[in-house]
């Protein structure tokens, strides 16, 4: 899909909107595998293709400065017997882009189209 500069794709949106959702379930910062979790429960598996396509939004939300990460703690990941994580929490810029790509119209019709095959 082409995009208009300054514009989030659909799945950008989705995954901006997961992230702001577990924050306000307590969760101020989320690892990539959380967030497909997340994602995959709002909208079925339609909008998660392969981790490798989260991953490299989960990059560009960074590069746009929606998005902040950090690296857990390797002794921590180590611990626990796994590999590190990559910790991703929204900005104030994250939100506002959220809330924008909601008030378009093309973002609010697929919505709706969404939730009716849900329903």
């Amino acid at each position: 899909m082409r995009r208009r500069a300054g514009t989030l794709v659909p799945f950008e949106v989705s995954i901006l909107e997961a992230a702001i959702e577990l924050r306000g379930h307590g969760i101020p910062e989320v690892y990539g595998f959380q967030l497909a979790k997340a994602i995959r429960q709002a909208h079925g598996a339609r909008r998660l293709t392969a981790y490798g396509t989260l991953y490299k939004a989960l990059d560009r939300l960074a590069q746009a400065r929606y998005l902040t990460s950090r690296w857990e703690d390797p002794q921590q990941a180590a611990a626990d017997g796994r590999p590190r994580r990559r910790f991703y929490q929204v900005t104030l810029t994250g939100e506002s882009a959220w809330a924008e790509a909601l008030e378009r119209p093309e973002t609010t019709s697929r919505r709706r189209s969404a939730a009716a095959v849900r329903t």
